[in-house]
C-alpha cells in the first residue's frame, strides 16, 4: 500500500488536521464545526470559515463534538464529505484512513465512526490510533539517539479543545492505567477570556471565533507569573518598552471582516525582553516617579467609540488557569499535579525517564506511521468489517 493512498485525519474537537501519509505537514487545517453568520441563513464550513471575507460576528456554531466525544455523527459525516471531496480530493474506495480518536472512547461512538468510514464513505481500510502513541512515535523518530528513543517511554501532554490528557507511553503503547484527564482545554480558556474582556472593555460573549484568534495571537504561558505581574504594573516604562499591553482591533464589517493585532511586533517584543534587564524595585523612587505621571482613573477609562480593546496581564493569566483550575471554580487538579499523578501511577523505574521527557504534538506521527511498510497489516479492511463487525475489528486497535 502506497503512503500516497493513506489519508491521515487528526479529528479534534476544535480543529481537523488532514493530509496524505508521508508528508511532513497536513494539507489542510480547518475548524471542525459549522457556523452561520448573524446576517445569513446559510451555514459555512471548513475553509469557508477561514476566508477573509467571511463575517463571523455573533455567528451561531454547531459542533459534532461535545466535551471531547462525538455526539453528532451526521454533522461529522457532512464535514468529512466536504473535506475528502473538496479539500483533499481523494477517492475513499481506493484509499485507506488513519484516524485519531480520544482516549477511552465509548463503544457506541466507535461503532458510529466505523459505520461512517466503511458504510458511508467506503474506505478500503481503517486504522485507529490514540494521540499519545502517535506523538511518541514521531518524537522517537525525530531524535533517534534521544532519551525518548533509547528508553522507549515518554509522557505525552495532549491539550485539546475540551480536555487535557497526561498520558505515559511505553514502547509505543499508551499506559491506560496511568492516564490522567482534566476537563479543561482551549474552549474553557477562550470562555474565560471572553468573560474578562466583556467585563473590562466590550461585550464579546458571542464572539467565539474572534476570541480564539485573540487567545492564539496574544496569550502565552508565563514562566514566572510573579515577575510578569510586576512588569504589568509598571505602566509607563515597561508597558512602552516591553509591550505587555497590546491592542486588538475588532472587525468593523466594512473595511475588514477579521480582527487583528494593532502592533504584532510589540506583542512579540515583550516575550523577548522578559529575560532582559531586571525591572525596577516597585518601592524605588524611580518607579514612583513613573507611576504618578498617570492618574489611576485613566487606566480604567474605556473609549467606547473605538473599535478595539487592550490586554495586559490577561495575556498570561488566562493560560495560567490550566495550572490553577480552582480559580475557575473547577474542583480539579492543575496540569502540574496531573503530570505528577500520571507518572506516580507508573513503575518507579520509569519515573526518572518520564519526568525528563514530556512532549506534545500529533499529526506528523500519524503521517510517519502511514508511510511505514507494516501499516497495511495493521489496518482493518472493509471486508473484515463486513464479516466480523465493529466490535471484533476494534480489538486490533487495542492499546
Amino acid at each position: 500500500m502506497s503512503s500516497s493512498n493513506v489519508v491521515v485525519l487528526d479529528n479534534g474537537g476544535g480543529l481537523i488536521k488532514a493530509g496524505i501519509g508521508g508528508e511532513r505537514d497536513p494539507t489542510t487545517v480547518v475548524p471542525n464545526c459549522l457556523a452561520r453568520p448573524a446576517a445569513s441563513k446559510k451555514f459555512l464550513m471548513a475553509e469557508q470559515l477561514l476566508s477573509a471575507t467571511a463575517d463571523l460576528t455573533s455567528a451561531t456554531i454547531r459542533r459534532p463534538f461535545d466535551r471531547g466525544f462525538l455526539v453528532n455523527p451526521d454533522l461529522q459525516s457532512s464535514l468529512w464529505s466536504h473535506l475528502f471531496s473538496s479539500l483533499l480530493r481523494v477517492t475513499p474506495s481506493t484509499s485507506s484512513l488513519l484516524l485519531t480518536e480520544p482516549l477511552f472512547n465509548l463503544p457506541s461512538i466507535q461503532r458510529s465512526t466505523d459505520e461512517i468510514v466503511f458504510e458511508e464513505f467506503g474506505f478500503r481500510s481503517l486504522f485507529v490510533a490514540d494521540s499519545p502513541s502517535l506523538v511518541h512515535l514521531y518524537e522517537a523518530s525525530r531524535q533517534p539517539y534521544g532519551l525518548v528513543s533509547k528508553a522507549q517511554c515518554s509522557l505525552v501532554v495532549d491539550c485539546g479543545f475540551s480536555f487535557t490528557h497526561c498520558a505515559p507511553v511505553f514502547q509505543n503503547f499508551t499506559v491506560n492505567y496511568g492516564v490522567k484527564r482534566m476537563d479543561l482545554g482551549g474552549k474553557a480558556l477562550t470562555n474565560y477570556l471572553k468573560e474578562i474582556v466583556s467585563y473590562r472593555s466590550v461585550n464579546v460573549m458571542d464572539e467565539s471565533f474572534l476570541m480564539d484568534d485573540v487567545k492564539e495571537k496574544l496569550c502565552f504561558v508565563s514562566l514566572d507569573v510573579a515577575q510578569d505581574l510586576k512588569f504589568s504594573r509598571l505602566w509607563i516604562m515597561w508597558l512602552a518598552l516591553a509591550g505587555c499591553k497590546c491592542t486588538y482591533v475588532l472587525p468593523d464589517g466594512v473595511t475588514h471582516m477579521k480582527g487583528f493585532v494593532k502592533d504584532p511586533d510589540k506583542a512579540q517584543r515583550y516575550l523577548a525582553l522578559r529575560k532582559g534587564p531586571p525591572s525596577p524595585d516597585p518601592g524605588s523612587e524611580e518607579t514612583d516617579e513613573l507611576e504618578v505621571t498617570e492618574k489611576p482613573e485613566d487606566r480604567n477609562k474605556i473609549d467606547l467609540t473605538k473599535n478595539e480593546f487592550s490586554l495586559t496581564n490577561e495575556r498570561f493569566l488566562v493560560p495560567e488557569m490550566i495550572f490553577r483550575p480552582a480559580d475557575l471554580g473547577m474542583n480539579q487538579a492543575g496540569l502540574s499535579e496531573c503530570i505528577v499523578r500520571a507518572i506516580s501511577s507508573c513503575h518507579p523505574h520509569l519515573h526518572p525517564v518520564l519526568y525528563g521527557s514530556p512532549i506534545v504534538g500529533v499529526w506528523r506521527g500519524g503521517s510517519l506511521l502511514a508511510s511505514s511498510p507494516d501499516f497495511e497489516a495493521m489496518c482493518v479492511t472493509k471486508e473484515e468489517y463486513e464479516e466480523l463487525g465493529s466490535a471484533r475489528c476494534r480489538r486490533r486497535f487495542f492499546h
